[in-house]
């Protein structure tokens, strides 16, 4: 495991360990649900499905297809206010 991986590892376990990691999951739900994010994903869901077929569509097909969209599509304000969110976090728990 090099020295990223370690980091990376510690900060999950440190927000998990908090209960902060779920409290950020709910924030960041309820932003994706605000912006409208939740029902572009799901429109590209139904149009993916309306493409190749119900009977030619599995979950792990749409997860492959919509991620890089869904990923794309996240306002960069979200991304911004989780990404302050999480520094403050460290700033305030920085052992």
């Amino acid at each position: 495991m090099n020295k990223e991986s370690r980091l990376k590892a510690s900060i999950n376990q440190k927000l998990t360990e908090t209960g902060e990691r779920d409290r950020l999951k709910e924030l960041l739900r309820a932003k994706l649900t605000e912006c409208g994010w939740k029902d572009q994903m799901k429109a590209q869901c139904k149009e993916v499905i309306k493409e190749k077929g119900l009977e030619h569509v599995t979950v792990e097909d749409l997860v492959v297809e919509i991620t890089p969209k869904g990923r794309a599509l996240v306002p960069d304000s979200v991304k911004r206010d989780l990404l302050l969110r999480i520094r403050a976090f460290l700033t305030q728990h920085a052992s």
